[in-house]
This record gives C-alpha cells, structure tokens and sequence, in this order.
C-alpha cells in the first residue's frame, strides 16, 4: 500500500511539473505575468513534494540517497529544480530556468516511470500504464490546442474579408476582432508546443519500459517533432515581424492541416500506435 502511494505522489509531482512548464513557456514567449505566478506557484509546491521525499528518505534509509542510479536520478531532479528556483528568485534569466525545469522534468519522468523500482509487480505493470494514457492524454490537449489555433485563424481571416470589402453587418456582431483573433492564435500555439513537447517525452518514456523493439524514427514521432518545429518556426517569424498577421493566420490553417495528416496518416504509418 505504501509502495502504491508513494507512485501516485511521484506521478501527481510529475503533472504539476508538466502544468509548469506549460505556463513557464507562455510567460517567457508572451511575457505574461499571470502565467509567471502560476508557474513559479504550481513548481513551487513540486519543489516541497521532492523536497519532502527526499526528506523521508534520508530519515528511513539513514543514509543520503545517492548510492545507486535510481536514487541519483532523483536527486539529480531534485537539484535541478533547486537551481531554477534560486536562479528565479535572485536572478532574471528566464530561459535559463525554463530549459532547467525542462530537464528537470525529464529527469523526474524518468524516475517516476521506471521499472527498476517496481520490476515484475502489479505497480509497476500500473505505471507503465498509466505513463501511457498521460502521453495520450497530453498529445490530445495539444491537438485541441492546435485546433483552436486553426479556429481562430479562420475567424481572423473571416473578420479580415468582412472588413476589408466594407460588408460588416449585423450578423457578424459576434464575431471576434481581429485583436481578439489574433490573441487566441498565439495563446494557443503557446499552450500546444510544450503540451505536446511532454506528450513526446512521455511517450518515449514510455517506449522505452514498455516495448521490445521501437525506434526513435517512427513516423508518428518524427510528425509529431515536425509539428513541433513547424508551429515555432511559425510563432518564431510571426514574432520577427516576418509574417504579417494575415499570413500568420494562414500559416496556422496550413500547420493544423498538418496535424490532421500526422494523426491519421503518421498513425497509420507507425510501428507501434496502433490505438487509433
């Protein structure tokens, strides 16, 4: 029973870590404030979470817990994310913090999801699925996230048409402006990147404790990296000032029939996702 709570307590660490890194992203692209303290709020408690275990585990083995690759793993977590929150308290570089957590995270999935601890147990065969149905989970958020992108594209590019042939009526009045439009585009590329960045990561975790045989050259992961890239190289000129806010709309209508093809057909195409 102790074994089994002791799993949930690392996988709940682990989703607030995920929830984290999704507002750490979104402060450090739109320089949101709200997403700061939501960030630094939610990481602040994984921090006492690790901080709280790696307590108890020094209490109950009598010893620092560092003497096999399991344990190191975790306190290689544990100081990665004590790092970002010093940096982030008496320093103000973001990114630093963020690519931190994000090996922080990592790390801490690796932990929580290895077998080593729970070989040939029904605890074990437990985390290994669930570990799978969160990578599911997180892979679809990003694709509803991806799909508002593109619903706000095409409202963006409605408005736009409206206004430009001076046809504005009173049945466009629930239409969105442009601003407005243009504001959920972003906000939803910035929620889909690191959803499914973690989706990936999660994923390949998985792969790894679960399978035989798989290869990181797999269809579906290669679209799903390809996706990745294409929205933030997307965001990245957007940002530049290299697409104007039309071909920005655009460009998310075009990456989210992407997505579409990497569902069904990388699906398709993969050795071992057979769920769809």
């Amino acid at each position: 029973m102790a074994e089994l709570t002791m799993a949930r307590f690392h996988e709940v660490i682990v989703v607030l870590y995920a929830v984290s890194l999704v507002f750490y992203f979104i402060d450090y692209l739109n320089n949101n404030k709200l997403a700061h303290r939501s960030a630094f709020g939610i990481l602040s408690v994984v921090y006492l979470m690790q901080t709280g275990i790696l307590i108890a585990r020094v209490i109950d083995t009598q010893r620092f817990p560092v003497l096999s690759l399991y344990e190191g793993i975790y306190f290689y977590a544990w100081l990665l994310i004590s790092l970002s929150m010093i940096l982030q308290v008496f320093s103000k570089v973001g990114f630093a913090v963020f690519f931190l957590n994000v090996i922080g995270f990592i790390f801490m999935t690796i932990h929580t999801f290895t077998p080593v601890q729970f070989d040939k147990s029904p605890v074990g065969e437990s985390l290994i699925s669930e570990l799978l149905f969160i990578h599911i989970t997180f892979a679809i958020l990003s694709y509803a996230a991806f799909a508002m992108s593109f619903v706000f594209a095409i409202l963006y590019l409605l408005v736009y048409k409206v206004l430009k042939k001076k046809k504005w009526t009173k049945q466009f009045g629930r239409l969105p402006s442009l601003q407005q439009s243009l504001s959920g585009m972003k906000a939803s590329i910035y929620t889909g990147i690191p959803v499914l960045f973690i989706s990936l990561v999660l994923g390949i975790q998985w792969a790894t404790v679960a399978l035989d045989e798989w290869a990181i050259s797999d269809m579906k992961i290669i679209g799903s990296f390809l996706v990745i890239i294409l929205y933030s190289l997307v965001l990245f000129l957007q940002r530049r000032g290299r697409l104007t806010a039309n071909d920005f709309a655009w460009a998310n209508v075009f990456a989210f029939l992407f997505v579409i093809i990497n569902f069904f057909l990388g699906s398709r195409l993969s050795q071992f996702h057979f769920w769809i």
